[in-house]
């Protein structure tokens, strides 16, 4: 069968398929997974990086794209349970045996463009040259799928449901990780809470103009809008301007992300009726109270790295009396949130120039500075520095979460998904000559009271260049929320589901 017929096939599977879509499609169709050959190692890595993003979703294991390459859905294997080291393994043997050509690119590339100018397709002919041009210019490297394509997976789940509400449970359970959505119809609004509440999703209510939906309950209050409801985990309403019902209850089991809280959320905003500062405040109290018991650290002043550091540097101010100062302050315009780049240069870049030194409150100073967390470690120790190029005499670390342990596989608050990107892991490597230590030895670092633990805080500190370092303990993290634990997600901590 000749490609325009798979191309066809594929416009009729996928009716809001996008040109970055398309031209995936014709990248894999001539050079399959010849790319992997470049550095296998690395390959592994991004495999394995790019692997853990994916929800499991049952469904067909592979379609073809063309009479030599067939292409495996990674949700749908995941959802098998097979072992994703075989699914590497078939790469690489794929790459091996299957001869990529740049000339079969470009005539394919070609018969792409025929079967756009011939077809009724969501995407003008204007808007596919264009992003061709780009490609072309870029060196012709193998894309991602777009995220209108991701959307479409996700519609493709709930038809096949007869009805909408059963659609949208079906796509609930079949998809391992978040997905909360807001479906629009006619007759209203849908809105659907993914089924173990990772993350909100909030109504809110107008006087005169009616209700809305919203993740977050701050977004609508400078609107005149109160707070209505928050929807349970996996609960869904039906909206209209008049009104709104729920067409299916909650569920009873909750794993909302914990770091909603601690970093992510607003500090005006309110999870499961907890304000987000209010549990800052009580974490940096805890911290304080820690500190208190270890009794060899005595600041000159406590600061916060802004903004999502700021409230608890206050709560340990006001347990330890220990003054609040600000060595730098931030400069927010046109610098977006440094955990959303996926290039890690460019996420140092903005967390450097958002900060703006105070130097008289630098010089000669010993500071005690708390961070929501330590994920890869790069951004803190350039601040560290940073404060010590400025006069800094010494800089204490307090991160006002535990050591992070695991990529989160759930959501996208932060860009790490691999181990190696991770200061304790590789931390741990050090130690043990693997990131990856048995189970046993694992849950070691995980408890604050163990010699293993201490040591990693010990290696962290020093690789770091900080002069002292203790981490907000687990326990003490989620009293400080106070909702009940279990519906709590600690992955990232402790690797528990």
């Amino acid at each position: 069968m000749s490609l325009e017929l798979y191309l066809w096939e594929h416009i009729k599977k996928y009716p809001f398929i996008q040109p970055q879509d398309i031209i995936k499609l014709c990248y894999q169709a001539a050079n399959g997974a010849e790319h992997l050959l470049e550095d296998v190692k690395a390959a592994e890595a991004y495999f394995k990086s790019e692997y853990d993003k994916v929800p499991a979703i049952k469904g067909e294991l592979y379609e073809k794209i063309s009479d030599e390459v067939c292409r495996v859905h990674l949700s749908a294997w995941k959802a098998s349970g097979m072992p994703e080291k075989w699914l590497f393994q078939m790469f690489v043997a794929s790459a091996e045996s299957f001869s990529g050509d740049r000339k079969r690119l470009d005539e394919y590339l070609d018969i792409a463009g025929v079967v756009i100018h011939e077809g009724e397709i969501e995407f003008s002919e204007e808007e596919w040259m264009a992003c061709l041009e780009r490609y072309i210019a870029s060196g012709k490297h193998p894309v991602h799928h777009s995220e209108i394509f991701h959307t479409e997976l996700t519609a493709a789940l709930i038809n096949q449901r007869e009805g909408l509400i059963d659609g949208i449970v079906h796509a609930q359970n079949m998809i391992d990780g978040s997905l909360s959505m807001l479906i629009m119809t006619k007759e209203g609004i849908y809105g659907a809470r993914d089924r173990f509440g990772r993350t909100p999703l909030v109504i809110g209510k107008h006087e005169d103009e009616g209700y809305c939906f919203a993740l977050e309950s701050f977004s609508f209050h400078n609107l005149e809008y109160e707070s209505e409801k928050e929807l349970g985990p996996g609960e869904i309403v039906f909206m209209t301007p008049d009104g709104y019902e729920t067409v299916m209850k909650p569920r009873a089991e909750m794993k909302i992300c914990t770091f909603m809280w601690i970093y992510y959320g607003f500090p005006a905003s309110s999870y499961e009726g907890i304000d987000v500062e209010k549990a800052r405040h009580e974490c940096g109290r805890r911290l304080a109270m820690r500190d208190r018991e270890h009794g060899k650290v005595f600041p000159d002043y406590v600061t916060g790295v802004p903004d999502s550091g700021v409230g608890h540097a206050l709560g340990y101010a006001n347990e330890s009396g220990i003054p609040y100062q600000r060595p730098f302050v931030k400069y927010t315009p046109t610098w977006a949130r440094s955990f959303m780049p996926t290039i890690q240069t460019r996420r140092n870049l903005i967390a450097r120039m958002k900060l703006i030194p105070v130097k008289q409150l630098i010089e000669g100073q010993k500071l005690l500075l708390i961070d929501d967390s330590i994920v890869r470690g790069t951004q803190l120790r350039a601040t560290t520095e940073y404060l010590y190029e400025n006069g800094a005499k010494e800089v204490h670390i307090r991160p006002a979460c535990p050591p992070i342990m695991y990529g989160c596989k759930y959501l996208n608050f932060s860009r790490s998904r691999s181990l190696n990107e991770l200061v304790a892991r590789r931390m741990i490597e050090k130690l043990e000559g693997t990131m990856t230590p048995d189970e046993s030895i694992m849950a070691e670092y995980t408890n604050p009271d163990s010699e293993r633990y201490k040591d990693l805080l010990e290696e962290i500190r020093k690789d770091q260049n900080f002069t002292s370092l203790h981490y907000h303990r687990l326990d003490d993290m989620l009293d400080s929320i106070g909702i009940e634990p279990c519906k709590l997600c600690t992955y990232c901590w402790n690797g528990k589901e």
